[in-house]
C-alpha cells in the first residue's frame, strides 16, 4: 500500500527579506558613534541619517532602537535622541563586566593553551604596536581584539564571547581616547606580561594582568 504523501504547511512562515536594512543602518550608525565620527550629543534626526543612508525611515528608527538599549544613544519620546555621552552608568557597568569576563576566560582558557594561542597573541600585540606608532587607531582597536579573543576563543564559553560582543562596544570610545595618548604605550607593556605570563602557565598573574588592563580605563572617566 503507497504511504500517503504529507503535504508540507508553509502558511506559518515568514518570508525572508532581502538583506535586513536595519542591520545595515546599526552597523553603520553604530561604526559611527564608536569612531568618533558621530560625536556626543548629536542629535540623531531619522529623517536626516535616512537621507544619509539611503534608506527608508524604518530601519534607521529600529537601528536607533537597538542603540538605545545598547547605551550609545540616549533617547526619550516626543523630545530627543542623540549620542550618548561616552561615559554613562551603562559603560561604568560594561566595564566591570567585560573585565570580569575577560579575567574568567583566561583562568578558563590557560589550561588548554597551546604555544600556537601564543604565537597568535604574540603577533596580534606586534600589529598593535605598529599601528600605534603609524597613529592608526582602528588598527589598533583591531589588533587589540585580536588579542583579548584568543583566550575568549580558546576558552570556549558561548555566553562569555556573545556577551562580550553584546557589551564592549560600550567601552570603544574609551579605547579609542587611551589608545591615542601616551598611554598607548603602557598598553603594549601590559599586552607583553600577559603573554609571557600565559606562556609560563601563570594562571593568577595572567589573571591579574587582565584585570589591570581592563581597569586602567577609568582614569579615562575624568578627562
Amino acid at each position: 500500500m503507497t504511504e500517503p504523501i504529507n503535504i508540507l504547511d508553509v502558511s506559518g512562515l515568514v518570508k525572508i527579506q532581502r538583506p535586513l536594512l536595519r542591520d545595515e543602518a546599526y552597523d553603520s550608525l553604530r561604526r559611527a558613534i564608536v569612531e568618533g565620527d558621530l560625536a556626543p550629543g548629536t542629535d540623531l534626526r531619522d529623517a536626516d541619517l535616512a537621507t544619509e543612508l539611503g534608506l527608508s525611515r524604518a530601519p534607521v528608527r529600529q537601528a536607533l532602537t537597538r542603540l538605545a538599549a545598547e547605551g550609545l544613544v540616549d533617547s526619550k519620546p516626543q523630545s530627543y535622541t542623540r549620542v550618548a555621552p561616552i561615559v554613562t552608568d551603562d559603560v561604568r557597568d560594561a566595564l566591570q563586566l567585560v573585565r570580569t569576563l575577560h579575567e574568567f576566560a583566561v583562568r578558563a582558557a590557560l589550561p588548554r593553551f597551546t604555544t600556537a594561542h601564543v604565537a597568535q597573541m604574540r603577533v596580534a600585540n606586534a600589529a598593535f604596536v605598529a599601528a600605534i606608532a603609524d597613529g592608526d587607531l582602528a588598527a589598533a582597536i583591531e589588533a587589540d581584539d585580536r588579542l583579548h579573543d584568543v583566550p575568549v576563543e580558546v576558552c570556549g564559553n558561548r555566553a562569555v564571547a556573545n556577551t562580550l560582543d553584546r557589551y564592549t562596544p560600550l567601552l570603544r570610545r574609551l579605547e579609542l581616547a587611551r589608545f591615542s595618548t601616551a598611554m598607548a604605550h603602557r598598553s603594549i607593556a601590559r599586552h607583553d606580561e600577559l603573554i609571557d605570563a600565559i606562556e609560563a602557565r601563570d594562571t593568577d598573574e595572567a589573571s591579574r594582568l587582565t584585570s589591570t588592563i581592563w581597569a586602567e580605563l577609568p582614569p579615562l572617566f575624568d578627562s
